[in-house]
């Protein structure tokens, strides 16, 4: 066999996900005839899209978090502008739903462990069991102003705080053992005070006493989330992980990567399938692929930039979204073009190499070609920088062989979908490209299990080869693989808040 797997050589079925951004992912999604645009009428939105979710049985739905906010979000990452707390949405939906995972967010940086291990046994026990929890590192500038706690400093200070704070998780849920209410009416004895005990933690970011005054998750131990591109990054996910929140950039950097952390899972004693690796997909999905390309095309025109008729003062973002600046970005520094003029077969000739990425882009997203009479235009190419998100437009067909090349490929598990808008697009997906993932073989019809870890077929800690409940008895960083070194994705603050919602990647 080769070290690069064909397509065809991989079976088995995806993990999907929904990446819950009720505004809509896509900025200008929220203008979109019938999109779902009030914050106000979240809970409705929530409870629609949770409905759709399970009853095409998706694996989870995921809450990610951003703790801060500002005027500039409004023109690029609106649905970032105010949003129910990813701790509190999915206690809430616990109560509405019955078999879907419900992943949420916790900042290992602003919230202490104890808190954090109630707060997530608790959801695990009103939920039976499909709790999952988001592990946030690390801080923004806009975030940390918001707090008084002060962030883990170098990279490897903050791996090690999250290590720690893991193990606290850990020795927190198992201080209280799920027999310890007896309920002896006979004798007297509400308990056995044999199976509550104290942790007695004291290390060197924190001192937890302990025990936990919940009683331990049904599932043991909640399920963690994680996404980073670094390579320290790779390892914590490969050590403690059960979903890989990964940002490739392309097919080939996904296979490496996905081939480099499973040699990291392993290596940390685990079984591969333990940890399932997800890349978010944001699908612009109609009947026809010419039908998807006029709802992108809508999208792209109702997009906010310098100059257009009614637009409101676009200064706070500076001058990135004018015209001028496009054509200087694609190399016409002396050229006056309007956002719809065409993009000319002589014009495209002096294109540097960002412009001739750009048009390849819009290609793939619009179907536009140069010299046709649907010819890209500068406000496509424009909307094409602007727009990082893994964007991909066609027919259900087409959705569908994207994903199953990239999982047959084994580049990833699975999927997190976003939706340009709420709700026509995801109950789009949910309606004609999960029948046919199904048709393929590639997504279940019904649910297998009761909970999150079934739905994820992930062991629970420490009854994989390595045996190790807990961070500290997996191998020390030095005794790892590289984990590589092709380039990292998502290394901003905005294109992190953009694919997942986890903060500042670490």
């Amino acid at each position: 066999m080769s070290d690069t797997p064909a397509w065809h050589e991989r079976s088995g079925q995806l993990t999907l996900g929904v990446a819950v951004r009720t505004i809509g992912a896509f900025a200008s999604g929220w203008r979109m005839p019938g999109a779902h645009s009030d914050p106000a009428d979240d809970a409705s939105a929530l409870k629609r899209v949770a409905a759709v979710a399970e009853a095409a049985a998706f694996d989870f739905l995921y809450f990610g978090d951003w703790l801060s906010t500002g005027a500039d979000l409004e023109f690029t990452d609106p649905h970032l502008l105010v949003r129910t707390d990813p701790l509190s949405t999915p206690a809430f939906l616990a109560a509405v739903t019955s078999r879907i995972g419900l992943v949420g967010t916790v900042s290992l940086t602003y919230t202490e462990p104890y808190a954090a291990a109630r707060t997530a046994a608790s959801i695990d026990l009103l939920s039976e069991g499909r709790f999952g929890l988001n592990l946030l590192i690390g801080s923004d500038p806009r975030a940390a102003a918001n707090f008084s706690a002060t962030p883990a400093g170098t990279g490897a200070e903050r791996f090690a705080v999250a290590e720690e704070y893991v193990n606290v998780l850990r020795g927190l849920w198992a201080s209280v053992q799920p027999a310890l209410f007896t309920r002896d009416a006979a004798a007297g004895r509400l308990i056995d005070s044999s199976r509550l005990r104290a942790l007695e933690h004291h290390g060197d970011s924190f001192s937890v006493r302990g025990p936990l005054n919940t009683l331990p998750p049904v599932q043991g131990s909640v399920p963690f989330a994680f996404a980073g591109s670094s390579p320290r990054a790779r390892i914590f996910a490969a050590t403690v992980a059960e979903v890989y929140l990964a940002s490739p950039s392309s097919l080939g950097e996904a296979i490496k990567a996905y081939r480099d952390i499973s040699v990291l899972v392993e290596a940390a004693g685990r079984a591969r399938g333990d940890l399932k690796v997800v890349a978010p997909l944001l699908p612009i999905v109609a009947p026809t692929r010419r039908a998807a390309q006029e709802l992108y095309d809508q999208l792209v025109s109702l997009t906010v930039l310098h100059g257009d008729a009614g637009a409101p003062d676009l200064s706070i973002l500076g001058a990135h979204r004018s015209a001028a600046h496009i054509t200087q970005l694609v190399g016409l520094p002396l050229s006056e073009r309007e956002f719809d003029d065409p993009v000319t077969p002589a014009d495209s000739l002096r294109f540097n190499t960002v412009g001739r990425k750009l048009l390849e882009i819009d290609e793939k997203r619009s179907g536009r070609v140069i010299g046709s009479r649907r010819a890209p235009t500068y406000r496509h190419l424009l909307v094409a920088q602007l727009i990082d998100a893994p964007v991909l437009v066609g027919s259900p067909s087409d959705i569908a062989d994207t994903m199953e090349t990239w999982y047959r490929s084994s580049a990833v598990d699975g999927f997190t979908i976003l939706s340009a808008y709420l709700h026509e697009q995801f109950e789009s997906f949910a309606e004609l490209v999960v029948p046919e993932l199904r048709r393929r073989g590639l997504f279940r019809s019904t649910y297998e299990g009761s909970t999150l870890r079934e739905h994820l077929r992930a062991a629970a800690p420490g009854t994989t080869a390595g045996d190790s409940a807990v961070v500290g008895d997996a191998p020390v960083v030095g005794d790892l693989p590289a984990a590589g070194d092709s380039p990292a994705v998502g290394d901003s603050p905005a294109e992190a808040r953009r694919s997942c919602d986890t903060g500042t990647p670490s």
